[in-house]
């Protein structure tokens, strides 16, 4: 329970790694505000766990950030473990890729992320002690076929992470990116009736195409993230900073 009186705040914390993660610092003691748009989610997934707390909250709407994070400073305290999960992971060839596309990328993976971390660091400097932790992806260290959109957000967030954890060194904050490969979350579902759309093969065709990209031959579980999250948070991490951890079955 090392977390105890620790204040988390995890975006997209309804679902997937997100809830993952959420679940897992609730279990070292932490309060965790979960976000999301859906509220029937959150409150649901924060029904049957009493160290979640469930705020609607949209990443890409500054205002949503700027009031959801101070009401959640106001009712937990500062926020001292920043989780910028929120995103969306959608692949479009360049000449698919129109501007609409390409800035509801970029406003929820990368503007989003760097608006919490932005809002959230504010309370989190007034103490001693703080962990911020972006949810990249193996896209952000390496290019993803098919997904430039998504790739180049996912690219952002590291710069975003690196340039933080320089700006802060020496200091008790730590900013990290956990860069997962292919996770068993809804995401694949969703993205398994796309690649079946684009590329006219089966749905067990479309889900063997994600899992084949993962080294390891098999999808990543949720828990595999939240428990990297969790040693980032754990007593002895303070030198891990400016890292990119990639979880990905063996891809470097």
């Amino acid at each position: 329970m090392h977390l105890q009186g620790k204040h988390a705040l995890v975006t997209g914390g309804g679902t997937g790694i997100g809830l993952a993660i959420a679940r897992s610092l609730a279990q070292d003691g932490a309060e965790v505000t979960i976000t999301g748009r859906r509220a029937g989610v959150l409150e649901q997934v924060a029904a049957d766990n009493p160290g979640l707390h469930p705020l609607v909250m949209d990443v890409r709407r500054e205002d949503s950030i700027v009031q959801g994070v101070a009401s959640a400073v106001a009712a937990r305290g500062p926020v001292q473990i920043c989780v910028a999960n929120a995103g969306i992971a959608e692949g479009r060839a360049l000449h698919n890729t129109d501007l609409d596309f390409w800035n509801n990328m970029v406003a929820t993976n990368l503007t989003g992320a760097f608006l919490t971390i932005r809002e959230s660091f504010g309370s989190m400097f007034q103490t001693d002690w703080g962990r911020v932790i972006i949810i990249s992806s193996i896209a952000g260290v390496r290019g993803l076929k098919g997904g430039l959109a998504y790739s180049a957000t996912k690219h952002g967030v590291i710069g975003l992470m690196r340039s933080l954890s320089e700006d802060y060194l020496g200091t008790p904050f730590t900013f990290n990116a956990i860069c997962p490969a292919y996770v068993e979350t809804d995401i694949i579902t969703r993205n398994v009736t796309s690649i079946k759309e684009r590329a006219g093969v089966s749905e067990e065709d479309a889900l063997k195409m994600m899992v084949g990209a993962n080294r390891h031959k098999r999808l990543i579980a949720p828990e595999e993230i939240s428990e990297a999250a969790r040693w980032l948070c754990s007593p002895h991490s303070g030198s891990v900073n400016g890292q990119t951890i990639q979880i990905a079955g063996g891809d470097i």
